[in-house]
């Protein structure tokens, strides 16, 4: 006997509810999250502090979860915190990010590290994702894939007082110890 398989869209994902949860489509699966810890949170507020810097600076604009980006109908994701450079802002419309972002970021938590080491990695090189940002609170480290034309690098990972320097932005260098303090 088969098993039939719900495929989850784009829309069905508007239906859900809003319980503090985290509801994505990755790969036409449902994928919920409990809401983060304050650790958790803590580092989403200094990261994005970092990228608010850029955006002040007119390099693009942050965004921090809740907020989809939709890749295709049937995956949606919403990383913990997000860049999207000047020159792509037309990817940002009023209800969501249609597109990849140039930046996308995931801090590890006990409910997502699995996904977010290996479906999120797939799906952002997939999309086109220029850079994933991956921090580990266990560890203290920072370890980020760059897209490359065989799919992503990984450098790092980075610890706390060293610095992260992207391409993207290669005169604002990002210290590891800043995540962590």
């Amino acid at each position: 006997m088969d098993i039939i398989r719900p495929i989850f869209s784009a829309e069905d994902l508007a239906q859900m509810p809003d319980d503090g949860k985290r509801y994505e489509v990755l790969e036409g699966d449902l994928a919920v999250s409990p809401s983060p810890n304050p650790q958790h949170q803590r580092i989403v507020l200094r990261c994005a502090s970092f990228f608010q810097t850029l955006e002040q600076l007119g390099l693009g604009q942050v965004f921090t979860a809740p907020l989809d980006v939709v890749f295709d109908h049937h995956n949606v994701v919403e990383p913990d915190v997000l860049f999207v450079c000047q020159e792509h802002l037309n990817i940002v419309t009023d209800v969501n990010i249609q597109g990849p972002p140039d930046v996308a970021v995931e801090i590890l938590s006990p409910g997502t590290r699995e996904r977010d080491l290996t479906v999120k990695v797939r799906l952002y090189a997939r999309f086109g994702v220029p850079e994933y940002w991956i921090v580990d609170p266990d560890n203290q480290t920072l370890t980020v894939y760059r897209l490359t034309a065989d799919g992503y690098q990984p450098w790092g990972p980075y610890f706390p007082h060293e610095t992260v320097t992207s391409p993207l932005f290669p005169d604002y260098p990002l210290s590891v110890t800043a995540l962590f303090r």
